[in-house]
């Protein structure tokens, strides 16, 4: 990819828990960006974001991002058209505080920016062993996406930083969905293997941090400003993105 931005991402690395019974060591599969000009003012808005385009820093490690092909989106809680020419899958943890940040800064402004032609899908990655809600809150997510309310859920989720069964009953409530049933749908575990299959399944494409994007295949690690991405996709729009 040439001439793009990369300014050091936010990001969140660790080990993730597949059971109570073991855990699965994530290993650095991806590098993330050199040193860069990216600051926020005071209001948190991104004021600059200058610098190379992200390099691996695993030893032996590609020089340059490798795509990965037929991630499956099918059944996922997905946004847009269904023949977008730019698909994006999210892997991400609904406690950690830079997927919220992305959500914050970046998500509806990128669909705003290319309207018709994203298509946003969504899987569960939560980092267990740092964030106690975030297994319990993809459980939520998806009895929400139960009732077809997972988008609404999703943004009520991304829209703080308190999570627990009561707040997740209050937004159930309050995006008026059959409450009963979503508070029976909280303790069946009907989702826990869909979950953390999608953890096993990020876990075998290299995917060692949250939030990490893939672009048509094309990886992006980190909670990138809004002007990267957007490279990121008119390169792949214009069929130059390696």
């Amino acid at each position: 990819m040439n001439d793009t931005l990369s300014p050091k991402p936010h990001q969140e690395t660790i080990t993730i828990k597949r059971s109570h019974f073991y855990t699965i060591l994530i290993v650095l599969a991806f590098g993330v960006g050199l040193a860069v000009g990216y600051a926020w003012g005071n209001n948190g808005a991104t004021k600059t974001a200058a610098a190379q385009q992200p390099a691996p820093v695993q030893a032996n490690a590609p020089s340059e991002p490798q795509r990965v092909e037929n991630i499956p989106t099918d059944g996922y809680p997905s946004l847009g058209p269904a023949d977008a020419p730019i698909t994006i899958v999210e892997f991400s943890d609904f406690q950690c505080p830079y997927c919220r940040k992305f959500h914050q800064d970046t998500y509806q402004a990128l669909l705003d920016a290319y309207p018709g032609k994203i298509r946003f899908v969504y899987r569960n990655l939560p980092l267990t062993s740092i964030h106690p809600e975030a297994f319990p809150a993809a459980v939520a997510s998806l009895c929400a996406q139960d009732q077809n309310a997972f988008w609404p859920f999703y943004e009520k989720l991304f829209s703080g930083a308190d999570l627990g069964r009561d707040i997740y009953i209050q937004y159930a409530s309050q995006l008026g969905l059959d409450v009963p049933a979503f508070n029976a749908c909280l303790t069946s575990n009907k989702h826990d293997n869909a979950i953390m299959d999608d953890s096993d399944y990020a876990v075998s494409i290299g995917v060692s941090s949250t939030p990490t994007f893939f672009v048509n295949g094309y990886p992006v690690v980190g909670a990138y400003p809004l002007e990267y991405f957007k490279q990121v996709i008119d390169q792949e729009l214009a069929g130059t993105l390696q």
